[in-house]
């Protein structure tokens, strides 16, 4: 395994490869579905490197554990806006999850319905590219992109254009109080509706999810705000069926929400399905007897079923994309990890990453 030290190393590691390159941070999200490769780790790029709380920015090398950012934000009363999600709680692996794995994927949590996703956050980025050339783009305030974004193009990309070597983000405060509003009884198209009514209200929800006949919403700031939203919302929803307001556990609900912590320990494959809100009702008809998870006020659905399956097909003429996240690597290998591309998003993605990794050495079949 390849563990270079700092983005010198990393630069000579890509342009010295004779091959292709497994890149990964924490090791959080297993080997997934490439079999081949040298691996290449980033947890050697560590620290926080500039860290400025009246500013609300936050600079870190790519391995720096996502424990350690968060650690030096709530000394601070600040946190990362989009809620990162830990995959070890519904992959069952090891290892600590890198603030670098956490952009390279994207990963966002509830709160991404009011506050973005990573990407929104991310300001920006340094990374080697697949000739080994340092590329940076962005900088340290929001407004400051001229030219290509490469930050946006970077989050969400699993290491296929460049290894990520330092990101940089805008924080927000944390808040003092949070509060879980539920309607019970309601099936399915109820509870997206409940979702839906929420989210549309000034109410300022910043959690929407549905699970087993409850709909759940979240609600956080000053405690005179966050009781004053509860009540109003206690009387917006009343139609719906009973409605109450729960204070306790808040912040474990919303995590284990965020972590898809009802499938931790299941023989389930799992799959993450990308929708449209109104269609999260139309998703759970198409799949019947499935274990269903629904956040982003139904746009993200998370899907249990027995293991081999192949959901897409049961949900076409739905726009969206499905992503096997928890499965064999057999299965993996079968159905394919990410959603296929429709013709024009390929060939567009092929080349960029013809521009970005000429040689075809970062992550091939990856994103496959």
């Amino acid at each position: 395994m390849l563990k270079p030290m700092d983005e010198a190393e990393l630069s000579a590691a890509v342009r010295d490869a004779d091959g292709p390159l497994w890149i990964e941070g924490g090791g959080t999200r297993g080997p997934g579905p490439m079999t081949n490769g040298t691996r290449l780790s980033t947890a050697g790029l560590s620290g926080i490197t500039l860290y400025e709380p009246g500013a609300l920015t936050l600079v870190a090398r790519a391995g720096t554990p996502l424990a350690e950012v968060e650690t030096t934000l709530a000394a601070e009363n600040q946190r990362l806006a989009f809620e990162p999600m830990d995959h070890r709680v519904l992959l069952g692996t090891k290892g600590e999850p890198t603030i670098g794995g956490v952009v390279a994927a994207n990963v966002s949590g509830p709160r991404r319905i009011q506050a973005g996703a990573c990407r929104d956050s991310l300001i920006g980025v340094r990374f080697v590219d697949g000739r080994g050339d340092i590329v940076k783009n962005g900088g340290r305030v929001m407004k400051n992109v001229t030219g290509y974004d490469l930050v946006k193009l970077m989050a969400g990309s699993f290491g296929t254009l460049g290894v990520l070597s330092e990101v940089g983000f805008k924080v927000l405060p944390k808040t003092a109080v949070q509060a879980t509003v539920v309607v019970g009884g309601l099936d399915v198209a109820a509870g997206i509706a409940v979702l839906s009514r929420a989210l549309g209200s000034s109410f300022e929800v910043s959690g929407a999810a549905y699970r087993d006949g409850r709909a759940m919403l979240r609600i956080e700031g000053f405690a005179n705000s966050v009781a004053y939203r509860a009540e109003r919302l206690q009387g917006l929803l009343a139609s719906f069926g009973a409605v109450t307001v729960n204070t306790e556990g808040v912040v474990q609900t919303w995590r284990d929400i965020c972590n898809a912590a009802v499938f931790a320990g299941t023989d389930h494959d799992v799959w993450r399905i990308s929708v449209k809100p109104g269609d999260g009702a139309a998703v759970a008809a198409r799949l019947a007897g499935a274990d269903l998870l629904f956040d982003w006020g139904g746009g993200l659905v998370w899907a249990g079923v027995a293991p081999g399956n192949d959901l897409r097909g049961r949900l076409a003429g739905i726009a969206g994309h499905a992503t096997l996240v928890r499965a064999a690597r057999d299965t993996h290998a079968a159905l394919g990890t990410f959603h296929p591309e429709p013709a024009g998003v390929a060939a567009l993605s092929a080349g960029l990453r013809a521009q970005f990794d000429p040689r075809g050495i970062l992550n091939p079949g990856r994103m496959g």
